[in-house]
């Protein structure tokens, strides 16, 4: 099971960090990362595997969300199968 995380928001330092390390708090893997800092808007896509998460994904969601509130960032959890669903013709 994969999730897609995506980071959105004005650039400041520590913010791959911060993301990271709620992952690896709840022991989820990243599978790949992209990132890229336009003028002085920070844009991330990272897929993380889920499948040995140390607690809900529920919990996993609204951790990220709550780190994006905390950093003034929009942080959107989208697991697999909805991003799949969305993105099929």
């Amino acid at each position: 099971m994969k999730t897609v995380v995506s980071v959105v928001g004005k650039d400041t330092v520590g913010i791959i960090s911060k993301v990271s390390a709620v992952c690896a708090e709840s022991n989820a893997n990243i599978i790949d990362i992209t990132q890229s800092v336009l003028d002085d808007m920070f844009v991330m896509v990272m897929l993380i595997e889920i499948k040995d998460l140390n607690c809900s994904f529920g919990a996993f969601s609204e951790n990220m969300s709550n780190l994006g509130k905390s950093l003034n960032l929009d942080i959107h959890v989208m697991h697999e199968d909805i991003f799949n669903s969305m993105h099929r013709i």
